[in-house]
């Protein structure tokens, strides 16, 4: 494999070894003390030439959702009880159980000084978001990206005041890899949503129900835009989810906080092909603006997800209160296989949610270009587990 690798070849999608039961592992594509993942395809030859071939019009167009909008999607209150892990208020639960920012400025001297000061308190996955390479990893192995042991990595508050303090240990696989090295690109867009209703049909699937995207579509949807993937691409989906938050009543946006029963999102399908699309394009990075970038919640059946009885046990959570008294209910929730396409990063590929893509589908049909140069540089935190992507793209 080392030998492909220095000619520019990687493996094929069945050409990666297994891990246990779990087709395509490439894991050691890049070595095992790797900690970019896919991020590796993005070369200072990449780089390069998305820049030259990419930039040229002086646009510039913000792809991050506003952070104070994730409150209407992620709901307070929280019990605190356990305060490793707070648990939602029945009836109350934000999506995914992830808290709300809070963001609050001050007159840091009074009143009467013109100074301002803000203190901010974040899920780094609260709005959009990059998920890490240790935010998602195999839960029925207890392991990370690299067949990293979950246990030898850190967890609880981390103050670092010097590199002389670092356990280099302890940080593995934290987003700050990913903030030093960047993810800049070409971009490349597909715009679902546009695909479908450009001549003014309606959408044929509403986003915030669990509808799959398949390969063929993309496939034709990339097709119809004239778009040639190459290695490297950071691949947008435009699904719908932000589209129809802008257009909904209050009332609606708030029903998205109502538990498990709510958490049901259109995004790509959990299938082999799509394991097989992803990786034989050898995308760097693929984001869309949905709150999952694959469909949500797995469909029955599927080999992918096992959800039959995660989701017997969010049902029973909900109905009752989330005091100490629940814990064994989460333990048996989180001891179930949740076997996602994308979240166990088991093919290594970096992915992104809830990016705000509307301002990019009206510059791209205004252009009629899809292709564009992308940058992204995530907070740059020791061990993180995720990061707000701090995104954009220039034409």
């Amino acid at each position: 494999m080392t030998s492909r690798l220095k000619l520019g070849a990687l493996p094929t999608f069945d050409e990666l070894p297994s891990f246990h039961d779990f087709k395509g592992c490439a894991w050691d594509v890049w070595g095992k003390d790797d900690e970019l993942g896919t991020i590796n395809l993005l070369t200072p030859e990449v780089v390069a030439q998305a820049a030259q071939e990419e930039i040229r019009l002086g646009r510039t167009v913000s792809l991050n959702w506003c952070e104070q909008y994730g409150s209407r999607v992620k709901a307070e209150p929280y019990n605190t009880t356990n305060q490793a892990n707070p648990l939602p208020l029945e009836g109350k639960q934000p999506v995914f159980e992830r808290k709300i920012p809070s963001i609050t400025t001050f007159a840091k001297y009074g009143p009467t000084i013109p100074i301002r000061d803000d203190v901010i308190h974040i899920n780094t996955q609260s709005g959009s978001q990059w998920d890490g390479l240790k935010h998602y990893g195999l839960t029925e192995h207890n392991v990370f990206y690299n067949n990293t042991p979950a246990e030898t990595l850190s967890e609880g508050e981390m103050e670092l005041h010097d590199p002389s303090e670092i356990d280099y240990s302890k940080v593995k696989l934290g987003i700050h890899n990913w903030a030093n090295h960047g993810i800049c690109g070409r971009g490349v867009f597909l715009d679902v949503v546009r695909y479908y209703t450009a001549n003014g049909e309606a959408l044929p699937y509403d986003p915030w129900t669990s509808h799959p995207i398949t390969v063929a579509e993309l496939e034709d949807i990339a097709k119809k835009q004239g778009v040639a993937f190459r290695q490297g691409d950071i691949l947008l989906l435009r699904v719908g989810f932000i589209q129809k938050y802008y257009a909904s009543t209050n009332e609606a946006k708030a029903d998205l906080r109502g538990g498990s029963e709510k958490e049901t999102f259109a995004g790509i399908e959990q299938s082999e092909d799509m394991k097989r699309f992803l990786w034989n394009n050898h995308f760097a990075a693929i984001a869309s603006d949905q709150p999952s970038m694959e469909c949500w919640p797995a469909p029955m059946g599927t080999q992918l997800h096992q959800v039959s009885l995660a989701t017997s046990i969010i049902a029973a959570l909900n109905s009752r209160d989330l005091a100490d008294d629940s814990r064994p209910l989460w333990d048996a929730y989180w001891s179930v296989p949740h076997n996602n396409l994308l979240h166990t990063i088991f093919i290594s590929i970096q992915t992104g949610e809830l990016f705000d893509l509307e301002a990019l589908s009206a510059l791209c049909q205004e252009t009629g270009r899809y292709t564009f140069f992308f940058t992204s540089w995530p907070l740059n935190i020791l061990g993180g587990a995720a990061s707000p992507p701090n995104a954009a793209a220039y034409f």
